[in-house]
């Protein structure tokens, strides 16, 4: 009985170790609630991925360089159920979007708001993160633009 238990034990966490780990994270852990952005620029690649779909848009700044910024959205059954879909982020169409940079500096940023040409604005960002979409942004940089 005793020898079992142990073959039964050992398999187990042979098994346990041979798993790949993905874990979800909490918005505090990536991104900084205190630098939202506002980023205006042209969808140049998408990724509908779990557990968060990417768009990533060349911003131009003002000195004439091209920076490809990654926007994090939610998950892309949740963005599709918002009316966000793979074929309305088509690649070059201008967008704007508001939301917090990552904690490190990267180009990346966790995203609240996308608004389109057209002016319509839907919400991008996940809920149960712990992100700020409860309110609008405030401070000297909710309207800072790049």
């Amino acid at each position: 009985m005793r020898k079992t238990l142990l073959i039964v034990i050992t398999a187990g966490g042979l098994l346990l170790s041979i798993t790949p780990v993905r874990a979800h994270h909490a918005f505090s852990s990536e991104f900084d609630s205190d630098k939202p952005l506002k980023l205006e620029g042209a969808i140049s690649k998408t990724e509908w991925v779990n557990p968060h779909a990417w768009i990533h848009i060349d911003v131009k700044k003002p000195d004439g360089t091209v920076e490809e910024w990654m926007i994090e959205g939610g998950t892309p059954n949740t963005l599709m159920r918002r009316g966000i879909a793979r074929d309305s982020l088509k690649i070059g169409t201008s967008i704007i979007v508001t939301g917090y940079q990552a904690k490190d500096g990267s180009l990346r940023v966790n995203g609240r708001d996308l608004t389109y040409p057209d002016g319509r604005k839907l919400f991008l960002g996940s809920t149960g993160t712990g992100a700020p979409y409860d309110k609008p942004s405030k401070g000297p940089g909710s309207d800072q633009r790049r």
